[in-house]
């Protein structure tokens, strides 16, 4: 079995920061996306959509969605549970991961790669050949101000984001603001709820990850 990364991209670090939850540990090869190194016939040769992270399986399955790979290790190390224990609870933490993923990642996506020259040419990710938009940067920065506030609300009023305990959906999320806020996108301050969030996520051993 072996994982492809990316160290400096979030959804591969959302399934590092699983792996360390459950004390997995795997081999890793790492892949350079900035370079374009997702993109060479080597990894396309294994991935054709060209996106990280991907887990290779020791039969040869490919699954390539940091979720599906999440869900995976969850199947088969239930414990801690960390995308809910009964139906009730993994509805919530779908629900919120969800939610994170469209309205949090999907516009610091828009924020970061329509406007970074680096992807001028290759603004969706795991494509070539799709340019940047500077009016969706534009768009992407606003969004992700609406999805602070959100976040912000829903953490004064509970512990983590989809409940009282650690799952997932706080994994998602601190990945995505931590890199929202690496390229320029940073959550204001006055954000009560979130500051005391971030403050307790990131202090788990499992965000070095």
């Amino acid at each position: 079995m072996k994982l492809y990364d990316s160290t400096l991209a979030p959804n591969p670090r959302r399934v590092r920061i699983f792996l360390a939850e459950k004390g997995i540990e795997l081999p890793r090869t790492e892949v350079d996306i900035g370079a374009g190194e997702n993109l060479s016939p080597a990894f396309l040769a294994i991935n054709p959509r060209g996106l990280l992270p991907t887990l290779v399986l020791d039969d040869g399955t490919v699954i390539d969605e940091s979720m599906a790979i999440c869900r995976y290790f969850e199947e088969l190390q239930p414990e801690p549970p960390l995308m809910g224990s009964d139906p009730r609870e993994k509805a919530i933490v779908e629900s919120w991961n969800r939610h994170i993923e469209f309205d949090g990642g999907l516009p610091v996506m828009d924020g970061f790669r329509n406007g970074h020259p680096r992807f001028a040419e290759r603004a969706v990710a795991g494509r070539a050949g799709h340019a940047a938009i500077p009016a969706l940067a534009e768009r992407g920065r606003q969004r992700v101000a609406e999805f602070y506030a959100v976040l912000d609300e829903r953490l004064r009023l509970s512990p983590y984001v989809a409940g009282p305990a650690f799952t997932v959906a706080d994994i998602t999320a601190l990945c995505i603001v931590e890199f929202a806020r690496t390229v320029r996108m940073p959550w204001p301050a006055g954000l009560d709820g979130l500051e005391r969030w971030h403050q307790e996520v990131s202090a788990r051993p499992s965000a070095a990850a």
